[in-house]
């Protein structure tokens, strides 16, 4: 159908007209006149027949979901009413893990999410945001700007979203204790010195800065995982006091500061959570042992993305409820374990979790975008579990055990829901979708040499690789996300060489294969650090499109130190080949299988993603 405004407002035809440039449809012959009122109730409900089309909203984020079923719709009579579960539905970008995200492919996220029916977008900001008081908060870490700040405020506020911040508050502060200014008031590790005047000065500063930018009065406070607080400068100052007391105070004092600037307030569960547990996170069955003091204006943001267990979640949420009413619920897009995304995973949490969320009626769920250990993953990489989050909480499908939906993912997206999930395939899993396995990463840093996952390869794995790089290579001639697939076709280029060189390398030094491991230094390694050029080419090319320079840094010195340990074996086998060592000290070291934490030797069941770790045992 041919979708023609002309009843419609002049705001909603500049919304329509934004979110088109989304849209990878073709409009067929037949006009469709759009008439569009607002209703009392949420959700939405379409009406489309002889040639009009009603559209009744109950909110512009309704209004926006409407229209992608609208014009997505194959069929010119058919009726469609949805009702969210939820009162919010938000996606935060991490934009602290040193992918921050261009304003350009910000706004570009905005409207995806508008059409998906997202309420609002959170931005994560440790450090990355630049605030005039505080010149080495974000130094050189592309800190989002109060200018950049507005202006995507206002862009997403046209579309009924508010743009949220999602800031810390006493932990996570890593990048910031270099300087001497901010170590003074650090506790211990990232853990700011919680009494402390200072720290509330800084504090103030970070959310006085927030409200002139941004609209929205919601804000996320963090205050999560800070295990150690007390127990460095405090415990110097003031000895050993119970963590309860300090989180207390602490959090009392941050209140002060973002009711002064008229914020509602939430933070992450996960420390109140243990406190009031005797120190344990996801439990389930147990009576609490400290009754804290949470104000009842303060929302606790219970995070959870491993369990694929309905009952989980939903005993989770019933032992939140007994230290507070006011919960909400962050569930996970998992983009945070290396260069590919685990939608999969992520689909069938998500189904668990949600399903819980609506039976306790939980009005508050967040979808969490980390980018751990790097932010290697695209900003795009988990559209498809964002898209699947958005149907659980607009339609029935869950209860009534239907399939997901997936026509407007084909319409956002310009391919099929099906082949843009393929992208886990990078990460080995043919079989099992529902593993968090992260091979793609730790095969790609794996030395050659020491060979730590060595004994994870099979003899299937560079020909998986190479059958999945063809297949990569099919999705990236698409317009709109092909270059999320060209970088995993050459990243699958790089693997179906690299898999199991080590191994190679190893076996021809014991055989004493003079031959072979002369065909490996002259003519394996230099192909093979040819296709490494070209994947860190492609994947420079995606970094720039989507995040600011900013942080890439650290792919260079991680991709570029590989290149120049293959280019160091190299020169290690012509010395032995030309007897000018006798040995190669890492090959004479007796071999031992991976084997930190699992005994099992399944490379479907291994997540290991933090590349200090991956690339050596020593001290990186």
């Amino acid at each position: 159908m041919k979708l023609l405004l002309e009843n419609c407002s002049e705001k909603i035809q500049n919304i329509a007209v934004e979110l088109k440039q989304e849209l990878q449809i073709h409009e067929g012959d037949e006009d469709v006149v759009l008439w569009t009122e607002e209703r009392e109730a949420a959700g939405f409900s379409l009406d489309v027949k002889d040639g009009k089309a009603k559209l009744s909203y109950g909110s512009l984020a309704a209004l926006c979901r409407g229209l992608l079923t609208l014009y997505s719709a194959k069929e010119t009579t058919f009726c469609c009413e949805e009702t969210p579960s939820c009162k919010d539905l938000g996606y935060m970008v991490d934009c602290s893990r040193n992918a921050v995200i261009r304003l350009p492919q910000l706004k570009k996220m905005i409207r995806v999410l508008a059409l998906m029916g997202y309420t609002f977008i959170g931005l994560y900001m440790e450090d990355t945001i630049a605030v005039k008081e505080e010149p080495y908060l974000g130094y050189m870490r592309g800190a989002m700007t109060p200018s950049e700040l507005k202006e995507a405020d206002a862009y997403a506020n046209q579309f009924g979203m508010e743009l949220r911040p999602y800031i810390q508050t006493l932990a996570h502060f890593n990048q910031i204790t270099r300087y001497d200014h901010y170590y003074e008031f650090v506790d211990c590790n990232d853990i700011l010195l919680a009494g402390d005047e200072k720290t509330y000065v800084f504090l103030e500063n970070i959310i006085r800065t927030l409200s002139e930018c941004l609209s929205t009065r919601y804000i996320n406070i963090g205050m999560d995982e800070a295990h150690m607080v007390g127990l460095g400068k405090y415990l110097s100052q003031h000895g050993y006091t119970e963590r309860f007391q300090i989180m207390e105070k602490h959090l009392e004092r941050v209140l002060s500061i973002t009711r002064k600037y008229g914020y509602e307030t939430e933070m992450w569960s996960d420390m109140f959570f243990r406190l009031a547990y005797d120190g344990q996170y996801y439990v389930k069955d147990k009576e609490i042992e400290y009754q804290l003091n949470i104000p009842s204006d303060v929302k606790l943001m219970y995070w959870d993305y491993y369990s694929l267990d309905t009952e989980h979640y939903d005993q989770m949420i019933v032992q939140h409820k007994k230290i507070t009413q006011n919960v909400g619920f962050a569930g996970g897009a998992w983009k945070w374990h290396g260069f590919v995304p685990h939608n999969h995973f992520s689909y069938y949490a998500s189904v668990a979790a949600f399903q819980a969320c609506r039976k306790n009626q939980v009005e508050t769920i967040v979808i969490t975008g980390w980018g751990d250990n790097g932010g290697e993953a695209s900003q795009f990489s988990n559209l498809p579990a964002l898209y699947a989050d958005a149907e659980f909480a607009y339609t029935l499908c869950l209860e009534n055990n239907e399939a997901l939906e997936t026509e407007k993912f084909k319409a956002l997206t310009g391919i099929t829901y099906e082949e843009f999930m393929s992208m886990d395939d990078v990460n080995l899993l043919p079989e099992d979708k529902k593993s968090t396995a992260n091979s793609s990463k730790y095969l790609l840093y794996n030395d050659i040499l020491i060979g730590t996952f060595d004994s994870l390869v099979t003899k299937e794995v560079a020909a998986h690789y190479a059958k999945v790089a063809e297949q990569m290579k099919q999705l990236s001639k698409t317009s709109t996300y092909g270059y999320l697939f060209k970088t995993q076709e050459m990243l699958c280029r790089v693997l179906a060489q690299k898999s199991d060189l080590g191994l190679r390398i190893r076996e021809a030094y014991k055989e004493k294969d003079k031959a072979a491991l002369e065909g490996i230094a002259k003519a394996d390694i230099p192909a093979l650090i040819v296709l490494l050029d070209e994947f860190y080419h492609t994947f420079e090319q995606q970094w720039n499109l989507e995040n600011k320079s900013f942080g890439f840094e650290v792919q260079c010195a991680r991709i570029g130190g590989l290149k120049q340990r293959l280019e160091y074996t190299k020169t290690m086998l012509e010395r032995y080949l030309a007897n000018e060592v006798t040995q190669i000290d890492e090959l004479e070291t007796e071999y031992l299988p991976f084997a930190y934490w699992a005994s099992a030797e399944d490379i479907r069941w291994t997540g290991y993603n933090l590349w200090r770790d991956t690339v050596s045992p020593g001290i990186v």
